[in-house]
C-alpha cells in the first residue's frame, strides 16, 4: 500500500493578487515543493488538484453563488502558482468542471478514489488551499473512501470567511480521523 502526496489547488486565483486570494496562500508553495521533491525522489505517487471551472459556474456570484469568478479553465488564474514544481510524472485532477455542480472535494465527480486505488494508494498526505473548503472536504471524503489521511498543518491556509473557519475545519478533520503531522516528520527529518 503506497502513500501519495496530494497538493490541493495551489492556483494563481487562490494566491495573493488572484480573484479569490487566501491570505498567505503563496507561502504554502515552498513547503509543497519540498514534499513534491521528496515524494518524486522516492518514486511515490503525486497528485495535483485544481478547480477547473467553466466560465458560468454555479458557484460564481453572477449565478447566485458565494464566490467571485475564479479558476476558470484555461485562464491564467486557473494555472498552478508559477513557483510550484509539478513533475512530469504527477497526475492532475480537475474538479468542479460541471457548470451546475459545486465540488470542493477532490473525490467529488472526478474518479479520484478509483485512480488512487488502481495505483495501490492507501494513504494520502495532503497540503494546499484552502483549509476550510477544498482541503477539508477532500480529507473528509478521503476518509469516507477508506484512505488514511494525513494533513501537514504548516502547508495549509484557510479562507476564513468567518474568523475561526480554519480552526473549526481542522477540528472537524481531526474528529473524523485525520492525522496532523509536522512537515519534518513527513520528510523524515
Amino acid at each position: 500500500m503506497e502513500t501519495a502526496l496530494m497538493v490541493v489547488d495551489l492556483q494563481n486565483d487562490f494566491c495573493p493578487g488572484g480573484a479569490l486570494p487566501v491570505a498567505e496562500g503563496d507561502q504554502v508553495v515552498p513547503l509543497a515543493n519540498e514534499l513534491v521533491e521528496r515524494f518524486a525522489e522516492a518514486g511515490s505517487p503525486i497528485y495535483f488538484t485544481r478547480d477547473w471551472h467553466p466560465p458560468n459556474h454555479m458557484s460564481f456570484t453572477d449565478r447566485g453563488g458565494p464566490w467571485p469568478p475564479h479558476c476558470v479553465r484555461d485562464t491564467p488564474g486557473a494555472r498552478f502558482h508559477p513557483d510550484l514544481h509539478v513533475p512530469d510524472t504527477a497526475q492532475i485532477i480537475s474538479k468542479a468542471t460541471d457548470v451546475d455542480t459545486e465540488a470542493y472535494s477532490t473525490f467529488e465527480g472526478t474518479g479520484a478514489a478509483d485512480r488512487l486505488r488502481a495505483r495501490g494508494v492507501g494513504a494520502i498526505v495532503i497540503v494546499g488551499l484552502a483549509t476550510d473548503y477544498c482541503v477539508k472536504h477532500s480529507v473528509l471524503d478521503g476518509l469516507q473512501e477508506g484512505f488514511r489521511m494525513t494533513v501537514v498543518p504548516q502547508a495549509i491556509r484557510a479562507v476564513n470567511v468567518q474568523p475561526d473557519d480554519g480552526d473549526r475545519a481542522i477540528e472537524q478533520m481531526r474528529q473524523a480521523g485525520a492525522r496532523f503531522v509536522g512537515l519534518d516528520e513527513v520528510l523524515g527529518e
